[in-house]
């Protein structure tokens, strides 16, 4: 018989998430320009500051109605984006990048595991072999000196970021279609700069003068930080948190694009993991479609 294509419900969820990865590819780029002018973390807290209230003037009185499972997990999710970006930024001093890439990209086989744990629903056999492609992808593209790996304090570091990712995608999924996006985005944004904010002083960073690159780069990753939480937590309420992780996994595809395009070259094994990222999530659209 033949086949059709799935349900609105399922595919604009799908393409949604696939723009914020599209998002999180260049926001490196955009960080790696900030920097020049502001320290990273004093940066991050101008970047979520300017998401918060980017979030209340488009929302209002909206917020007001903040129930309390939103506030538990806008806090719980807020502290793990806040605790997890630490810890990775710590860990860069004694790792090279390419093996935080590598170690970061474990949680795409720990979401699934959580989801079976937590929310007691075991991903289907076409979702598995998708996650290990996406791995296996993601392994490549951070290049073969990632696989030297040894448990130095950088590495445990990243591993337990990993963990708390992971957590964060999976609770996500778990409490989603209980919660209003905006709402609970908006504890999430709070949190995030508060916790940021006190991490700035803590590591002696001074504030740095509002330079107009500095207040371009903030103001442009503030706003599409405000989309990527809103539109994480709208999507998830529709999708598994093993599927919304596969189409996470295209970060660094998206990456390698804009790095190409920026003038960087991207060898062989890394674009034989773009394909296996995208392979992976082309088998996983099947499940996009359904006999009548």
């Amino acid at each position: 018989m033949r086949a059709v294509s799935a349900p609105v419900g399922e595919l604009v969820p799908a393409l949604v998430l696939l723009g914020i990865t599209a998002i999180w590819g260049a926001t490196f780029l955009i960080i790696q320009t900030a920097l020049t002018d502001s320290g990273p973390l004093y940066f991050q807290t101008l970047r979520y500051v300017v998401a918060t209230v980017c979030l209340v003037a488009v929302s209002g009185r909206h917020l007001l109605g903040v129930t309390r499972l939103e506030l538990f997990v806008g806090l719980a999710t807020g502290v793990a984006v806040a605790v997890a970006n630490g810890m990775q930024a710590v860990a860069l001093q004694w790792i090279p990048s390419s093996t935080s890439a590598f170690l970061t990209a474990l949680y795409v086989p720990l979401v699934p595991i959580g989801q079976w744990l937590f929310m007691r629903e075991r991903p289907g056999n076409v979702a598995l072999v998708g996650i290990v492609m996406a791995f296996v992808g993601m392994a490549l593209l951070a290049g073969p000196d990632a696989l030297d790996v040894e448990a130095g304090r950088g590495q445990i570091l990243t591993i337990l970021s990993t963990f708390i990712i992971a957590f964060e995608i999976v609770a996500i999924g778990a409490y989603a279609k209980r919660m209003d996006p905006r709402r609970v985005s908006a504890v999430q944004l709070v949190t995030v700069a508060v916790l940021t904010f006190g991490a700035t002083g803590a590591a002696g960073e001074g504030i740095p003068a509002h330079t107009p690159l500095l207040l371009a780069c903030a103001g442009g990753l503030g706003v599409a930080t405000v989309m990527i939480h809103v539109a994480m937590y709208w999507a998830q309420r529709r999708l598994t948190p093993t599927r919304a992780t596969l189409i996470y996994a295209m970060e660094p595809v998206w990456a390698g694009l804009i790095g190409r395009a920026a003038g960087e070259r991207l060898p062989l094994a890394g674009l034989v993991g773009a394909a296996l990222i995208v392979g992976s999530i082309a088998i996983n659209a099947l499940r996009f479609r359904r006999r009548p």
